[in-house]
């Protein structure tokens, strides 16, 4: 009776989540008797979830073993599909392919139509997805799904909406991929999945909405997700994963110290289980936050521990060259990414960094084209993170070619949007962009108090390159109080341009020549072009 005992206390702390009482207990049962295939697969289980993955992996081997020596062999294959999954999350990838192809060979043969042909088509969706084969992973996806409802399976009906999910997100259907998704959580969160599913289902939902911008659902998710870990003490996987998505939405309120300790600990989490490119994401984020900092050394130094464990910290590391006036390289980088990304997802991403980096080069035509993808792309997409980066994009991209009626609204719709996502770093930079249009409009005062703002919130955020660009935004007056287009317009008209020449000159419309004229004669308190060179030629303008 004490080992009947023990392994009803071993089940009960189980059922309870209480990882490594179960762990523990089921151990030592085993050790003093054969454990049968559920009590093989729960011992699995908690060793995976206290971070013993070789305890895990034994214990599904034996479970396998089991089932084959007494002919089940939708139980062998079940035990097969686990480790399967269990060696793809460590990165064994080789082994774990070696492990799918002999459950498809046990299931080859048998002439039920049983659930396990559904977790073995999930696997099947990995392998098409990994091939770039949307097709083969949508047909695959379906399958699972169908599956999963056919034999009313709540694990294989996560994982396959989860994946059809993703899928539509790389398709370009993000509305209709989301809301497979959230549909996908709905088990989730109501408790009907095994906790290793749940676990890879929260992260795959997080990751999905943080690839779209969607940051309003990333934060909803990842306080669920941070809940489910805190309410598992002995919990090791997936406490890195909410390390980062925590940091991901600590950046984006602009609390950037708070969300670098979040970084270091997913960092460390990641590198202790062998998970090196998550560790590679990991150091990537807390580059962006060190970027925006100022601190470049700090930035440049993760970025390449990032790259050394197989993760490229792109866009951030491209926006790093641009801060520090490698500009060429930067065009250069950016194009190279916009040439490999095909999937309108990993585009979308890169999109509105490629439109800084293409004006500050100098490369008009090519921001105005991206400006314009980003657009579209955020429109189909919705999400609100992705429309205020496009909205962003468009007024930058306005106020470069001189037109600030254009640049005004995307400006204010984008600071609209960022403040209703609590970000306010990029509440200040789109600011920026509505004080720049101000004062191209003449309406300095107006200028002067929302570049003011945008100053006082870089400085309690830290964000010191940004609060250094506006200063010298706020300081960048001609005598005369000319901006420095007004400038050039004015040294123009001094040559004895005509307000046409000038407009072909600096590629305006003759409208923005006329409105920087009147600016001109308005601020140097002079009546015409004759008197406005005059008063060029006694300041020493020309």
């Amino acid at each position: 009776m004490g080992i009947v005992d023990d392994l009803e206390r071993a089940r009960a702390a189980f059922e309870r989540r209480e990882w490594a009482a179960a762990y523990d207990r089921l151990t030592a049962t085993g050790a003093d008797t054969a454990l049968g295939p559920d009590d093989l697969l729960a011992l699995g289980t908690a060793a995976y979830l206290v971070g013993d993955n070789d305890a895990c992996v034994r214990a599904l081997q034996r479970g396998y073993r089991l089932q084959v020596d007494h002919g089940e062999v939708p139980g062998a294959v079940r035990f097969a599909f686990w480790l399967t999954l269990v060696l793809s999350l460590r990165g064994e990838m080789a082994v774990a392919g070696g492990w799918a192809a002999r459950a498809e060979r046990l299931l080859a043969d048998y002439p039920e139509d049983v659930v396990e042909r559904g977790y073995l088509r999930l696997t099947a969706f990995f392998r098409h997805l990994g091939q770039g084969d949307f097709a083969g992973a949508e047909r695959a996806a379906s399958d699972v799904t169908a599956a999963a409802r056919r034999f009313g399976d709540p694990d294989l009906l996560a994982e396959g909406l989860i994946a059809q999910g993703r899928l539509l997100l790389y398709m370009g259907r993000v509305p209709e991929g989301l809301a497979r998704m959230d549909e996908a959580m709905v088990g989730v969160a109501a408790g009907e999945v095994s906790p290793i599913v749940a676990g890879n289902v929260y992260c795959a939902m997080i990751e999905g909405c943080q690839e779209v911008l969607d940051f309003d659902r990333a934060s909803a998710w990842t306080t669920a997700l941070t809940r489910w870990c805190d309410s598992q003490p002995d919990l090791v996987p997936y406490t890195g994963q909410c390390a980062v998505h925590r940091g991901q939405i600590l950046r984006l309120r602009g609390a950037f110290g708070p969300a670098l300790d979040e970084f270091e600990r997913a960092c460390k989490r990641y590198a202790d289980s062998g998970a090196q490119a998550a560790a590679g994401l990991a150091l990537s984020e807390a580059g962006d936050v060190q970027r925006l900092r100022g601190d470049y050394t700090g930035a440049e130094a993760s970025y390449e521990k990032a790259a050394g464990y197989g993760y490229e910290p792109q866009p951030g590391r491209a926006l790093l060259l641009l801060a520090r006036g490698r500009t060429p390289g930067a065009v250069a980088t950016v194009r190279r990414l916009l040439s490999e990304a095909g999937d309108p997802v990993h585009r979308a991403r890169l999109l509105p960094a490629a439109v800084e980096v293409f004006l500050v080069g100098g490369h008009l035509e090519e921001a105005v084209s991206v400006a314009a993808e980003l657009s579209d792309v955020a429109g189909r997409f919705g999400c609100s993170g992705l429309r205020a980066m496009a909205a962003y994009g468009e007024s930058l991209v306005a106020l470069a070619t001189d037109e600030p009626e254009r640049a005004l609204p995307p400006a204010r719709s984008a600071t609209q949007l960022w403040s209703g996502l609590q970000a306010p770093y990029d509440v200040a930079r789109s600011k920026v962009l509505v004080g720049r249009a101000f004062r191209l409009l003449g309406d300095e005062d107006s200028a002067s108090a929302e570049l003011a703002s945008a100053v006082r919130t870089f400085e309690e955020l830290g964000a010191a390159p940004a609060r250094q660009e506006v200063e010298r935004l706020l300081h960048r007056e001609t005598a005369g109080g000319l901006t420095g287009r007004e400038l050039e317009v004015l040294r123009l008209v001094a040559s004895g341009n005509s307000n046409t020449e000038i407009a072909q000159r600096l590629v305006l419309s003759d409208k923005t020549v006329a409105r920087h004229l009147t600016n001109i004669f308005t601020k140097l308190d002079v009546p015409s072009r004759t008197a406005a060179a005059a008063y060029a030629r006694d300041h020493d303008l020309l």
